[in-house]
């Protein structure tokens, strides 16, 4: 009871933030703009813009980090396994901006997916960074087999009522994966259970996951789209060239647009000062319901890994 008690009172503190909320839903342009966030089944918000780091050197992660704070973004999306943690929530500690504007995303790695080792990262992420809190800790792909997964949750869970985490979730999971997870807490009593805020995945015209997605949106999961530029490998696609000329707009620009109207978080990524501004610029035009379907693809082309189709007992 002492848990959920201090969970609702941090909860109260938390949504004071000047950030402007929404359902977990598609929205319009005029419902979006660059301090817009999404409410988490957590009671916390989450910034539906955030700033991805995975693969940035560690030497530069600060200065760049730094850099995407100063620009608007108040959402840094980093993990265990990227060897920056340090580096970029240095850039939040030294920023003048308040904590409670802030949202740092971290991750258990795929090889230390059990209740030991989870804990060990939750601590480590801590300690590195320097943070009081991390506001959201992710399990970063659903390796481990069923013990694993569910010892590395409880871990996650037991973070929340430590006050060492504020929301939890998972990344790369797959249907069957969540419905494992999910079967699991409806067994346990609700204060042990956990709730699951967020699943993260890779998400863009060409690999919409619609069963993904729905099993996420009919429970209130909020969806988290990394790689949501195709790693810059769809720039020149016959798709996207007549709308960003017609918008005035980059195919990068588009494609996080996409991402947006979905109801998605979108998690870009880029070392280039010039085109960390410019995927933020993304909240003056709006794609027609028509332009949506038109980037409906059918497609499945994941331009990484694809752990959601991992067999559960991996």
């Amino acid at each position: 009871m002492k848990a959920i008690v201090r969970a609702q009172s941090i909860r109260s503190q938390f949504v004071r933030a000047p950030f402007q909320r929404f359902a977990n839903t598609s929205r319009s342009m005029a419902k979006l703009d660059i301090n817009s966030t999404l409410c988490m089944k957590s009671g916390y918000d989450i910034p539906v813009l955030g700033y991805g780091v995975y693969q940035t050197p560690a030497a530069i992660a600060e200065s760049v980090t730094a850099h995407a704070l100063h620009t608007g973004y108040r959402h840094v999306d980093s993990a265990h396994a990227y060897r920056n943690e340090a580096p970029t929530a240095s850039a939040l500690l030294t920023s003048a901006l308040p904590r409670s504007q802030l949202f740092y995303t971290s991750k258990v790695p795929p090889r230390y997916t059990n209740y030991a080792d989870a804990k060990r990262c939750i601590s480590e992420s801590l300690e590195r960074t320097g943070l009081e809190y991390i506001d959201l800790y992710l399990l970063h792909a659903p390796y481990g087999g069923r013990e694993g997964r569910i010892g590395a949750w409880k871990a996650l869970v037991e973070a929340v009522a430590e006050g060492k985490v504020r929301s939890i979730g998972v990344s790369n999971f797959g249907v069957g994966h969540l419905e494992e997870l999910e079967g699991w807490m409806k067994q346990q009593p609700p204060s042990e259970a956990g709730v699951l805020s967020v699943n993260q995945v890779e998400l863009h015209p060409w690999l919409a996951r619609p069963d993904i997605v729905a099993w996420c949106r009919a429970r209130g999961v909020v969806l988290e789209a990394y790689s949501p530029l195709v790693r810059a490998t769809r720039n020149h696609d016959p798709l996207l060239e007549p709308l960003a000329a017609k918008h005035g707009k980059t195919a990068a620009q588009i494609l996080l647009r996409w991402g947006l109207q979905k109801g998605f978080v979108v998690l870009p990524k880029s070392v280039t000062p010039a085109r960390i501004e410019e995927n933020k610029d993304v909240f003056n035009f709006e794609l027609s319901e028509e332009e949506m379907r038109g980037l409906e693809t059918g497609k499945y082309e994941p331009c990484g890994w694809d752990p959601t189709t991992a067999e559960l007992s991996r």
